[in-house]
């Protein structure tokens, strides 16, 4: 019998070896995925993930790819026109429904591209944020909606994949120097920062928690995986990543049962199973007998170089200085804002352009809270309005079942600490994916054998 090798695995496997190979190839390689998202819905969605990836390695492992902002932009154009095309067509109709979502989406951005213009000190610099977020997330919704359910799941368990594997590849680098190249303390893997290796892990391990309870009968490697995503928060360091993970849990647990209008053990069955509660009981037995330890490296984690490890005096400490500044700007400019995507203080931007056309090509901002960033930005219709889009992404969330709607809390709910919502070009993108994802998930069986 022939082994079937997946073609998305041996793309992604040559395309990494030439990630790795060399500063030339490594740009390279951002407009071979660029061709590559021409090919389908599927292979559009696949090709941001790895470009999210290739943006996101750490220089410890692979060459610094120097046209990697244009090369983004490219991937992000080329998936967009490639699902445009594919949705265009008269038997690619995804259903009313979700129609709607991609057509709010699509009135939020162009909402967010005016005000740009007529507000933003920085036009360019706003008007590009507020085109590749449109695009970027109404081509995944598109994309997404558009599989069949075998498509769909298979691309469930490529993407979850990839974060499993980057997880399992950051083990050897615990012992190592390159493990954790930016602060010397916070644990980054094979990432560029332990602030993008934190929430990565915190998103698979929402998938992967979610999954344990959803399950009927959760098999084993769910729940190493999972004690091993908590492992690699907290050494991490990131706090935002690990509280987002947490309360993402809890709510779907406590919320998400009403929301999609099921019973608790139709909704919850793995919390039924013996393996569910053996592991539970075991943990419960571990943290008693090594709470000395576990309480030292808990208050570290939660101190993080603050000096303390009460959880809302170190959030201040850490976040406050931002959100007082978006405070002044929301309290001078309540009703129009100062700019989609444009810092506290514009003046502290560093935006990088083209040499030859100079478009900018990255602008990155630092801000604590998404939601207060929307509104400071966006003025209060703009902030009212992202918060209804992201109420109906939720709602749909809920309606696909638990795993759908801790994955999208969780990578919300990180926004609290770290705003990356808006940010398709980094770190963002990875969040975007897997909202869209769980935004177009289909309403489980009756039985809620699927999470």
């Amino acid at each position: 019998m022939r082994l079937r090798v997946p073609a998305f695995l041996l793309v992604a496997l040559g395309l990494l070896a030439l990630r790795l190979a060399s500063s030339a190839t490594a740009s390279a390689t951002f407009f071979l995925l660029a061709a590559y998202a021409f090919t389908g819905r599927m292979q559009a969605i696949q090709a941001l993930a790895l470009s999210w990836l290739f943006s996101m390695l750490s220089d410890g492992v692979a060459p610094e790819a120097s046209m990697a902002s244009l090369g983004r932009y490219a991937v992000l154009f080329a998936a967009a026109l490639s699902v445009l095309l594919r949705s265009a067509r008269p038997r690619a109709a995804t259903g009313a429904p979700m129609r709607r979502l991609v057509l709010v989406t699509l009135l939020v951005g162009m909402g967010m591209l005016v005000h740009s213009l007529l507000f933003s000190p920085m036009r360019d610099v706003s008007a590009l944020k507020a085109i590749s977020w449109t695009l970027a997330v109404t081509t995944l919704l598109s994309a997404w909606s558009g599989l069949g359910e075998a498509a769909r799941e298979q691309l469930e368990r490529q993407l979850f994949g990839m974060l499993i594997a980057i997880l399992l590849a950051s083990l050897p680098l615990v012992a190592s120097g390159r493990g954790y190249l930016v602060n010397g303390t916070g644990f980054q893997g094979v990432l560029a920062h332990p602030q993008a290796f934190g929430p990565t892990v915190a998103m698979l391990g929402a998938w992967l928690g979610s999954r344990i309870v959803a399950d009927r009968r959760p098999p084993w490697r769910l729940v190493g995986l999972f004690v091993l995503c908590l492992v690699m928060i907290v050494l991490s360091e990131a706090r935002t990543a690990g509280l987002g993970l947490l309360l993402g849990l809890m709510f779907a647990a406590l919320v998400g049962r009403i929301l999609a209008r099921r019973r608790l053990r139709d909704y919850l069955p793995g919390l039924r199973s013996r393996r569910v509660q053996m592991t539970i009981g075991l943990g419960l037995l571990v943290v008693i007998a090594a709470s000395p330890f576990l309480g030292q490296r808990v208050g570290a984690y939660l101190a993080k170089r603050s000096g303390t490890s009460n959880v809302v005096e170190a959030y201040d400490r850490s976040r406050g200085s931002k959100v007082e500044e978006m405070w002044a700007n929301i309290r001078a400019h309540p009703l129009r804002g100062i700019g989609f995507g444009v810092a506290s203080d514009p003046f502290t931007m560093e935006v990088k352009r083209d040499p030859v056309l100079g478009l900018p090509t990255g602008a990155s901002i630092e801000k604590g809270v998404v939601f207060l960033a929307a509104w400071e930005e966006l003025g209060l219709l703009g902030f009212m309005a992202v918060m209804g889009w992201l109420w109906v992404l939720v709602r749909r969330a809920a309606r696909g079942g638990m795993t759908p709607l801790t994955v999208a809390l969780t990578a919300l709910l990180m926004n609290f600490g770290e705003a990356t919502l808006f940010s398709p070009s980094g770190m963002g993108i990875l969040s975007l994916i897997l909202l869209a994802w769980a935004a177009t998930a289909r309403m489980p069986c009756k039985g809620g054998a699927r999470g």
